[in-house]
């Protein structure tokens, strides 16, 4: 059998097949820790499981470090992004190169959400409906060719479906208008064929999302998406816990119930004679009306909130008489839908749709007498719609009871999941048992000669100080100068990105990118070709920008990245640590914010030959007690306080050709 040392050392498989591979002793250990974990066997009792958490920092390779072992183990095993993105690169860049390694054939599949591939019967309902398709629509063609030539119906080998998006809602294969056995298109259901490859497969990749949504459903008995596994490897393993939360809570939306009648109307157009059509329209006018009177009783205010509280405001008379109006219309609603069965297939699935909108919306709106305290119930106000959730307000339990105790194996790795070197953090909030081990690898880029973390002086403003937007501007404007442009400025909200983006306009000359004013892709693709321009954004830029070379010469962070606890969930689980007897800033604000910042960070090396300075805009890293666990997470770049330095280090580091 093959071994590790085989592919990992330095004149091994990898150095052969790989062009300017680098041996890297933290890729090799990880391997071989991954190996152990995976080939641990149960005790008699089958008890034993095991749980392995790795940090590898940017550089490590952790992606072949994982790949190798879980292909050699023989086991099925199913490996988990946190983006669609990683997800395609597994399987168009990395896997592939596994097969050249191992020289063998990998049995994989890559499965994403339904509502990745096109529904051939919704697809024929919408290609011969003459209003809506034909000469109407010109990509009806561009499908038609496409649908002669895929194999798996995933819209991403479609590249120009971000022209049409609504299109693509309309022929999906979404969960809920799914018609299972008894869809005509049965036989050749895109859906159907992935299933039966990912049962053949011994390594499945998916998302996280597609992850939780099936384990969700198997905690609710409603069967499941993917077949049964041995183990799993979550990738990007950072964003577990906010995931899994998304998951096992439960919500109801004004848009659900509006996609529902939009749907059946449509569907009638297909299915009913217009007499038939005409006496159902009506019964869907009303309760589009009462989905509007429901709506209307929350503030205008837009944001998340508190449920109970509202409720309390309202009085609970008011509330449960609209909530069980529109519950009865939900009911009433699935009592036609049912009706109307004879007339085709997707007239139960609407039936099916009613009830469990209906029953969603009474688990969330009406609370039990003994109201479970684990569930936190919110709404969430937005510009045409409302929603309501209950959210679990942990998610250990679950993961313990559903996940851990489920496979043989679970494998966390991220780039970022220790906090000022401690794992305590990530321990508790996913529930990870006591026999867990922990691994963390440190980027083998060398930060110490081709990076500089610039801080600014204790006098220049803390972000509390009215004085530090301002003096924010100015000092970024000055730093921008000094690198020539090529930065990526991340900011922590959008009100403060505007706010800079209208003065670097003001005072640079190089391109200023902004979020909001194109595409991430297009946004990204300019930066990396216009070599002086500026990007500026906040949110998903902090993590997976991958932007190599001059273009990208430094990084500006305009805060430390606390989150604002006006969310009702954080909210709640701050105040479930501080009644526990902890300390919620400082064993969960911090480690939060402390995860964000080291992924901001993470985007200034990406390769052995990148240089520049990070600069983190806030002082408190230095007046403040817990700015030492901040700094104890950045990698190891020396730390400076002034422009001088800055400049010294762009002449003889940076850019020491030009000077």
């Amino acid at each position: 059998m093959l071994q590790l040392n085989d592919i990992f050392q330095e004149n091994g498989i990898l150095s052969k097949v790989l062009q300017g591979f680098e041996p890297r002793d933290g890729q090799r250990e990880m391997a071989v820790a991954i190996e152990e974990a995976l080939f641990t066997e149960a005790d008699a009792n089958g008890s034993l499981r095991r749980s392995l958490v790795v940090e590898a920092e940017t550089g490590i390779g952790k992606t072949l470090a994982y790949l190798i072992p879980a292909v050699l183990s023989g086991k099925k095993i199913v490996i988990s992004t946190a983006t669609l993105n990683l997800q395609d690169q597994i399987i168009g860049k990395d896997i592939p190169l596994v097969k050249e390694i191992l020289g063998t054939d990998v049995p994989v599949v890559c499965v994403k959400g339904r509502e990745n591939y096109l529904c051939l019967y919704r697809w024929y309902q919408y290609r011969s409906n003459a209003d809506l398709s034909g000469a109407k629509d010109p990509n009806v063609h561009r499908i038609d060719k496409w649908l002669k030539s895929t194999k798996v119906g995933d819209k991403a080998e479609l590249e120009w479906l971000g022209e049409n998006r609504d299109l693509w809602s309309k022929i999906s294969a979404q969960s809920s208008q799914c018609l299972g056995s008894n869809c005509p298109e049965g036989s050749l259901c895109f859906v159907t064929q992935l299933r039966k490859r990912a049962g053949a497969a011994r390594i499945l990749i998916v998302n996280h999302h597609l992850f939780f949504s099936d384990l969700a459903l198997k905690k609710e008995g409603y069967g499941d998406i993917l077949p049964r596994y041995e183990a799993v490897i979550f990738d990007e393993a950072h964003h577990v816990e906010d995931i899994a939360s998304v998951f096992f809570s439960s919500s109801f939306s004004q848009y659900q119930l509006i996609d529902l009648l939009n749907d059946i109307e449509q569907q009638a157009k297909n299915d009913l004679s217009g007499e038939k059509t005409a006496t159902l329209l009506p019964m869907l006018s009303g309760l589009r009306k009462r989905g509007e009177n429901f709506a209307a009783l929350f503030p205008q205010e837009l944001g998340r909130f508190y449920l109970t509280a509202f409720i309390e405001k309202i009085s609970q008379v008011v509330w449960l008489e609209e909530v069980d109006l529109l519950n009865t219309g939900l009911a009433n609603l699935e009592k036609e839908m049912a009706l109307l069965a004879p007339y085709g297939e997707s007239w139960l699935a609407f039936a099916s749709r009613s009830d469990s909108l209906g029953e969603k919306l009474r688990d969330i709106a009406i609370a039990p007498d003994d109201e479970d305290a684990e569930m936190i119930r919110w709404y969430e106000k937005q510009q045409r719609s409302v929603a309501l959730s209950a959210t679990p307000l942990e998610v250990a339990t679950i993961l313990d009871e559903q996940l851990y105790r489920s496979v043989e194996c679970c494998i966390m790795t991220s780039a970022t999941l220790a906090t000022g070197g401690s794992f305590s953090y990530i321990k508790k909030r996913l529930g990870l048992g006591e026999d867990t081990k922990y691994l963390q690898f440190s980027s083998p880029f060398d930060y110490e000669k081709h990076a500089q973390v610039y801080i600014p002086e204790r006098s220049f403003p803390e972000p509390t100080d009215k004085r530090y937007p301002e003096a924010l501007n100015r000092r970024v404007c000055a730093l921008l100068k000094v690198t020539s442009g090529r930065a990526l400025v991340l900011c922590t909200s959008f009100k403060a990105m505007e706010r800079l983006a209208d003065a670097l306009e003001k005072e640079l000359d190089y391109k200023i990118l902004v979020q909001g004013r194109g595409s991430k892709t297009a946004l990204l693709d300019t930066f990396r070709k216009e070599t002086h321009s500026v990007l500026i954004a906040v949110a998903s830029f902090w993590e997976g920008v991958d932007v190599s070379g001059e273009s990208l010469s430094c990084v500006v962070i305009d805060k430390l990245p606390f989150e604002v606890p006006t969310d009702p969930v954080l909210q709640t689980r701050i105040e479930r640590v501080r009644s526990d007897g902890g300390n919620p800033f400082f064993e969960y604000q911090v480690p939060r914010a402390v995860l964000s910042l080291k992924q901001g960070v993470g985007r200034l090396i990406r390769s052995t030959t990148d240089t520049g300075v990070v600069a983190i805009m806030d002082v408190r890293l230095y007046t403040k007690g817990y700015g030492r666990t901040f700094l104890k997470s950045l990698p190891g770049a020396p730390i400076i306080r002034e422009i001088e330095d800055v400049k010294e280090f762009f002449r003889l580091v940076v850019d020491p050709s030009t000077h």
